[in-house]
């Protein structure tokens, strides 16, 4: 089993975390073993219950992997988020140009892209936005595009800067499948609806009945937003199936916590707020701290031309 890969899914973090200090402590009783041999029949002992935990937490991570594999390997649509981070105005500009390039990219793979609720700021960047990317049937886009949640950093010198100097900002992506089996039921009552108007361009309303659609989820605090659709109805309908999705993800990380019997932070908060990429533009370069792999042409890159960065990620995580 690959521990690096099994602590960035969400699903087995934690088991992964118990299975690395198994292993470890495993390492350290054989090296003991190796000095003194008269320590043999104590740790034997020792060792033999090291055994039957590491083997009982193969089996499940083994479990939760293999739940669900063949439905989430044919996931053909999914929701795709961005956000502002730490940076203002340039972080805002960023998150729009990330969403400009998964666009790109969405469209050179033949995938429907559509707006779910965008949020701007005064130069109209992103603070925050929903996308819907859909497939066909037989197009695996959840498998491709799941690598790409994380907070995605930019270094560059922004229009602003007068001194010339380099500036860091930060954007997060996430990424979320829409899966056809839903396996959790939300309770009508914890949840509450709005109703506004969809704005246009220029901060217009264009419909004078209210179409754009929010709800929050109590529980959770969850915030979910459809405002392109042209219906309320449909706005409520594409609101529901994000909300549901995102309360799809909560669980499976609750089940992962209920696996490892520990209670800490959310599993994959700290793996989401990861700095995954950095976007170098005065070295025209965009690294994957991750795989610990560079590319060029980032004029190319922010249009779209990511599809070499995207499969040396999956292969790196599926091999």
């Amino acid at each position: 089993m690959n521990i690096e890969e099994l602590k960035k899914d969400h699903r087995t973090s934690y088991l992964a975390d118990m299975l690395e200090r198994l292993m470890r402590k495993e390492s350290e009783i054989r090296e003991m073993l190796a000095g003194d041999e008269t320590l043999h029949d104590l740790a034997a002992e020792e060792l033999k219950g090291i055994q039957e935990e590491r083997e009982s937490l193969e089996k499940q991570i083994e479990e939760i992997l293999k739940k669900d594999k063949a439905e989430e390997e044919m996931t053909n649509e999914i929701v795709l988020e961005v956000r502002a981070g730490a940076g203002g105005d340039e972080a805002s500009l960023f998150a729009w140009e990330l969403a400009h390039m998964y666009e790109k990219f969405a469209e050179a793979q033949g995938w429907q892209w559509r707006v779910n609720y965008e949020s701007k700021s005064d130069l109209n960047g992103y603070k925050e936005a929903s996308f819907e990317i859909k497939g066909k049937e037989n197009q695996n886009i959840y498998q491709k595009m799941r690598y790409e949640t994380g907070v995605h950093r930019v270094q560059r010198i922004p229009a602003t800067e007068k001194n010339g100097r380099v500036h860091t900002s930060t954007a997060s992506v996430a990424v979320l499948p829409i899966k056809k089996k839903v396996l959790i039921k939300i309770d009508p009552s914890e949840f509450e609806m709005e109703y506004s108007r969809s704005g246009g361009k220029g901060g217009q309303n264009v419909n004078k009945v209210e179409t754009a659609v929010r709800i929050i989820h109590k529980p959770t605090g969850l915030d979910v937003r459809s405002t392109n659709e042209r219906s309320q109805l449909a706005n409520r309908d594409k609101a529901m199936a994000i909300l549901t999705a995102k309360l799809q993800q909560l669980e499976e990380e609750k089940e992962a916590k209920k696996y490892a019997g520990e209670r800490k932070e959310q599993i994959g908060t700290a793996d989401r707020s990861e700095k995954i990429r950095t976007y170098n533009f005065p070295q025209d370069r965009v690294t994957d701290h991750r795989i610990k792999k560079s590319w060029h042409n980032l004029t190319g890159i922010m249009e779209g031309g990511i599809a070499e960065i995207i499969a040396d990620i999956e292969f790196h995580y599926i091999n």
